[in-house]
């Protein structure tokens, strides 16, 4: 059974936690690809639009991404 993130997620041991992704099967997700030449500069606005949406759902802050 999950737990709730309050359970899990300690703020006065630490305030800040560093979470990563990766794609499936590490495919590129942004910029351009140098193996299959194709840009996917198109999907940055997406993902950083996704992740404010996603922040409000779980109430969290985000301080800083890559892409």
């Amino acid at each position: 059974m999950p737990k709730p993130r309050g359970q899990i997620v300690s703020l006065a041991a630490t305030a800040y936690y560093h979470c990563i992704n990766r794609c499936v099967r590490r495919a590129f997700l942004c910029g351009p690809d140098r193996f299959t030449e194709r840009n996917f500069d198109h999907r940055k606005q997406w993902l950083v639009e996704r992740m404010k949406e996603l922040a409000a759902i779980f109430a969290i802050d985000i301080c800083a991404y890559g892409c």
